[in-house]
């Protein structure tokens, strides 16, 4: 009877055919519209759910799953999982997954694109053209700066920071790094990358781009000290995360000539952009899309469905989500050790 299957809730539209996967195991309600949730809103809808699979606007912590005493997991649409309080939900014995691996090269695609972007000031060409300011054409009108013999550096060296690197070859540019832990030797000459301190990066880098995730240690990881010393022909690149920059001390060097360029995925705030950003010409904003392809989006999907799945005993990795970020939530719901397999 479909009354007596566990119930799945899906937060957002994502892409039916493969919600349907769920089907012959749960009964799958899936918001129609993009929306915000209240707190209040939330915590309701998560109260008569087994599982829900929600996207980074749903902020879930202890007081929203409260009152959901059959939730067993949160299968997050996304790598980032700072909307997610893993603490709380550990203690209250629910799991927890993102869609780590399948968006990596998508996302390594958009940061060339916007760092290309950034370098020749295509979004500020365009707005001029739009405006019918293109009357004739200057031979040193427009200038930007070419990619070629300059040095990009990578704050945070995962797989995306890993993939951003490889792309670097076809460009002729050195790849300087910096991590909390540097790569294996074998791994720095796949991706053509030199380890170096966060003070050597920031005052070597032509193009500095941040892939790192957004933790309290990482918030402001670029903020006006680091910014005064970064060279002032620079161009700033964040596909990571809203919050690992200052985003009024970024405007501030910007629109003093200290900073050449940005090209910026995230925001603090968002969907709100400081005004101070939308001001000026020399940063380049996009509305959080690294991801966006269809082809990505859809894997994300698929994986948050095999995580709801595996977790519930269904599928080739039942019992063993493939993705799980707190597997002592599981210990805790009395699922045995031998079925968890922890993220790496």
């Amino acid at each position: 009877m479909t009354g007596n299957k566990p119930h799945v809730w899906v937060s957002r539209p994502t892409f039916p055919d493969v919600i349907a996967r769920l089907e012959p195991y749960f009964r799958v309600s899936a918001e129609p519209v993009e929306q915000v949730f209240t707190p209040a809103e939330l915590a309701a809808r998560l109260a008569d759910c087994d599982a829900a699979i929600v996207g980074l606007k749903e902020r879930i912590g202890a007081a929203e799953v409260a009152g959901a005493g059959r939730l067993r997991m949160v299968a997050n649409l996304g790598v980032g999982f700072d909307n997610l309080d893993l603490p709380a939900l550990t203690a209250a014995g629910i799991a927890a997954s993102n869609t780590a691996d399948v968006l990596n090269e998508s996302v390594a695609d958009y940061a060339w694109a916007l760092m290309l972007g950034a370098a020749r000031r295509v979004g500020a060409a365009e707005r001029w053209l739009r405006a019918g300011q293109w009357l004739s054409t200057e031979f040193i009108g427009w200038l930007g700066a070419d990619l070629r013999g300059r040095n990009l550096g990578i704050l945070g060296m995962g797989r995306i920071g890993q993939a951003i690197a490889r792309r670097a070859v076809g460009f002729g540019m050195p790849v300087l790094y910096h991590n909390r832990s540097r790569l294996p030797e074998a791994t720095e000459r796949e991706c053509g990358a030199s380890y170096v301190d966060k003070d050597h990066l920031l005052a070597s880098a032509d193009f500095l781009v941040l892939v790192l995730p957004l933790t309290p240690q990482t918030r402001h990881a670029v903020g006006a000290a680091e910014l005064a010393r970064m060279k002032p022909e620079a161009v700033l690149v964040n596909v990571a995360r809203g919050g690992i920059v200052d985003d009024v001390a970024l405007a501030a060097a910007l629109r003093e000539g200290r900073l050449a360029a940005a090209a910026l995925d995230v925001f603090e705030g968002e969907p709100r952009v400081h005004p101070d950003l939308l001001a000026l010409e020399n940063v380049m904003l996009s509305p959080h899309i690294a991801s966006a392809t269809t082809g990505t989006r859809r894997a994300m999907t698929a994986l948050a469905v095999d995580n709801v799945l595996a977790l519930f005993g269904h599928g080739p990795d039942a019992g063993r989500p493939p993705n799980l970020l707190n597997p002592d939530a599981l210990a805790r719901a009395g699922v045995p050790s031998q079925t968890h397999q922890e993220v790496t």
